[in-house]
């Protein structure tokens, strides 16, 4: 099998040498170069041109922006955004994204062996995922390092089905690769009055204050980093932090999120498949799901068991997918009741949350 050829840029001799010892960790990748800066890195591209191409943001000579903008203009290739997400550092992230980057990925941290060892799960996943992008979407992960955990690890699955006691409907999203720009779609076809949702995005700590901040200017609901204890109210999003597990809880009428450490579910942490399982325990019926565009197959079962509790499951197609991983594996489970286009997801949702 043809290995995916990677290009390191990073003007850090050390995040160079580990990010290349990550990848090349992984059977299936192949490291082909480094560049100290984006010259060095325009250079070797035009001696070989990489499969996915590994970019810090701030770097002498050119910053990892201008770049990136650069690439996708004359000759597009998935880009993975290498950052330390420092608060200023994360508003740069979300333009990274903004001009076609794959995904972000955290600087590894030098000498944390659980972090190295989770880090490389996580970033050979992204890594792989950006292969099967198709590079005219790029404008708008199987290494066993450690075991694949079930969301059995956060959260016991329910033997007996929610008790109703509260008709208000609640929406719960899951999204990974391409969903930070699927869920900006989502979230700014609501109006005031929209039924509480909380999502699961795929992404590392810090990234996720900015992120809700800039979904919050331009929605006409609210949106925040969820804080444990937050209710789920009418209009209003509740957006997982990174790194920490967010579930879905009930007490008496009024739903509200638990955040939680733990170990890596499905390779992630906030996992789609805890977020799904609480809403089936919790919301049962009275649950939406939406599983949006993502590698890999992280929701599907959760989404399994909403349906199986009672709740209306909604996929995003393939043709509005940047990867169509996710929704593809719930839809294989017989779990989905509706699969849609990125830009109907919002009005069936509503609806189903006004029947």
């Amino acid at each position: 099998m043809k290995k995916i050829r990677v290009l390191v840029v990073d003007d850090s001799a050390i995040v160079r040498q580990v990010l290349a010892e990550i990848l090349e960790s992984d059977p299936m990748i192949e490291v082909i170069g480094t560049a100290a800066d984006p010259i060095i890195a325009a250079k070797k591209i035009n001696e070989e041109v990489p499969d996915v191409i590994t970019l810090d943001i701030e770097m002498p000579n050119m910053d990892g922006l201008t770049f990136l903008h650069k690439i996708m203009l004359q000759h597009p290739i998935p880009v993975v955004m290498c950052s330390s997400l420092a608060e200023s550092g994360s508003a740069s992230a979300l333009k990274a994204l903004e001009y076609g980057a794959v995904d972000i990925i955290t600087k590894p941290k030098v000498g944390t062996k659980k972090f190295f060892e989770e880090s490389k799960i996580f970033i050979c996943d992204v890594v792989k995922a950006a292969t099967a992008i198709d590079p005219k979407k790029l404008r708008v992960r199987h290494y066993e390092v450690q075991p694949k955990l079930t969301a059995d690890v956060i959260i016991s699955k329910a033997k007996n089905h929610a008790m109703i006691q509260t008709t208000e409907k609640v929406v719960v999203v899951g999204a990974s690769t391409g969903g930070t720009e699927a869920l900006k779609v989502f979230l700014e076809s609501f109006p005031l009055d929209a039924p509480g949702i909380v999502i699961v995005q795929h992404m590392p700590e810090n990234f996720t204050t900015a992120f809700a901040k800039r979904l919050d200017g331009i929605c006409r609901i609210s949106v925040k980093e969820a804080v444990n204890g937050d209710t789920v109210i009418r209009g209003r999003a509740l957006i997982a932090p990174g790194n920490h597990h967010t579930l879905l809880k009930r007490s008496g009428a009024r739903y509200y999120v638990e955040i939680k450490e733990g170990p890596l579910v499905c390779r992630h942490r906030p996992s789609v498949d805890v977020l799904f399982r609480s809403a089936a325990r919790y919301a049962g019926k009275n649950a939406v799901g939406i599983i949006m565009t993502g590698m890999g197959d992280d929701g599907a079962r959760g989404m399994k068991e909403m349906k199986d509790a009672g709740a209306y499951t909604i996929a995003q197609d393939e043709k509005s997918c940047i990867v169509f991983g996710m929704p593809q594996e719930a839809i294989k489970l017989g779990c989905v009741d509706k699969v849609l286009s990125l830009e109907k997801i919002a009005m069936v949702t509503l609806a189903e949350c006004n029947r």
